[in-house]
């Protein structure tokens, strides 16, 4: 099998196991992985898959088997990767505004830790001084990214410790004696120029010699994968060719060799992922052509929350005569997964499916309207595993308790 699942399988997968559904072929994440171990095989980096993107515990444990390391926004998904095989020292938790509880528990975990608050980081060192090495997460004030709703690098995030607050933070750092390991930024998603990372390279060169412990750098993810055709993604080997440059011209100055860290999610997930629906009502008005599918923001919020695009083809009638439709979905709300789209004929009964589905596809729905989750299926050395069944009514009432 290739590295993309054919129209004929996909429809095969719809009718076994229905619609609207989630499938994710391991050997993509594979191949994607190997483009970035490979680019980076001469210098001494690690790549850790920021799971945000994609928890099913399945794919967590291929993406272990694979060798990577695991990136965790909050504690849950710390434990779902300790229950899915990572040992503790290959778990990266990079706080967000948390309580500080969380960053005790982290610590109980022994996974790595890194801390985006002054808040936070004196309250690490009263409570574990030295006893515990912890990074930083700082906010270089560089815009960069697809869409400023996944840019996380510029002067009004609030993601992270400003880089001019760089004096309050080694106030901290001597009053506690922290030991700190790293130094993390991340500008965004969707970055398709490689130079953004240089700059966040250039930007904490200037700071590294003021860390006495430092061992790792962070650079953060957001790698460009391609949504449209003719789309590029982020150049791994041009990255990878002046990340080396970079560092060839700013040794850690009496110190040692630093370590680099990226953060892919989407890089390795995005293109793995097709959601499958199928199409409920063909409505012609004056404006449009809706094709109403069975499935809405509730299972794919993407193109309604970030403008996002997402290829759509109708897998039923490939060789159908192209035509102009609005394909929508069935929630009540507006709710439009694509607007005045060129897709093949399409008729009631369909199967559309829409690529690059992998990456905050499920991981960020819902049961909104009270419709339910789909299921995901994971295609592995060419068989198909269901890896999270549909949801039933029965789950719309758990949790719930009747008076």
């Amino acid at each position: 099998m290739s590295d993309q699942l054919s129209q004929q399988y996909l429809i095969s997968l719809g009718n076994q196991f229905g619609t609207p559904l989630y499938v994710y072929h391991a050997e993509k994440i594979k191949q994607q992985y190997a483009k970035l171990t490979t680019a980076f095989k001469n210098s001494d980096t690690k790549f850790f898959y920021a799971c945000k993107a994609l928890t099913n515990i399945n794919v967590l444990k291929y993406i272990c088997s694979l060798g990577a390391n695991v990136d965790c926004s909050s504690i849950n998904e710390a434990k779902l990767a300790l229950h899915a095989g990572f040992p503790s020292d290959r778990i990266l938790y990079t706080s967000n505004g948390i309580a500080f509880d969380e960053i005790a528990e982290a610590v109980s975990l022994g996974i790595i830790i890194n801390i985006d608050s002054l808040s936070n980081l004196e309250k690490f060192g009263q409570t574990y001084g030295r006893s515990y090495p912890v990074g930083i997460r700082l906010r270089p004030n560089i815009m960069a990214g697809g869409n400023l709703k996944i840019s996380t690098g510029h002067d009004r995030s609030k993601f992270g410790i400003p880089v001019d607050q760089i004096e309050k933070v080694l106030d901290l750092v001597k009053k506690y004696d922290l030991n700190i390991a790293d130094l993390h930024i991340h500008t965004g998603s969707e970055i398709k120029d490689v130079d953004v990372f240089v700059k966040g390279i250039e930007i904490l060169f200037d700071l590294i010699p003021k860390f006495a412990d430092l061992k790792f750098i962070d650079l953060g993810g957001g790698f460009k994968v391609p949504y449209k055709e003719g789309d590029s993604e982020t150049n791994i080997d041009e990255l990878a060719s002046k990340v080396k440059e970079a560092f060839a011209n700013h040794p850690n100055p009496g110190g040692r060799p630093l370590q680099v860290w990226f953060e892919p999610g989407k890089f390795l997930v995005s293109e793995c992922g097709y959601f499958i629906t199928k199409v409920n009502v063909i409505k012609q008005t004056d404006a449009a052509t809706f094709v109403s599918v069975d499935s809405g923001f509730n299972h794919l919020i993407r193109p309604m929350f970030y403008d996002a695009y997402h290829r759509i083809e109708n897998i039923s009638n490939p060789n159908g005569q192209p035509k102009r439709y609005s394909v929508v979905g069935n929630i009540c709300e507006t709710d439009t997964f694509a607007w005045d789209r060129t897709i093949n004929e399409v008729r009631e009964g369909d199967y559309l499916v829409f690529y690059n589905a992998g990456a905050y596809g499920f991981e960020m729905s819902s049961n909104f309207n009270s419709r339910y989750k789909p299921a995901e299926v994971l295609v592995k050395d060419n068989q198909a595993h269901l890896v999270r069944r549909r949801d039933v009514f029965e789950d719309l009432l758990r949790n719930q308790i009747e008076l």
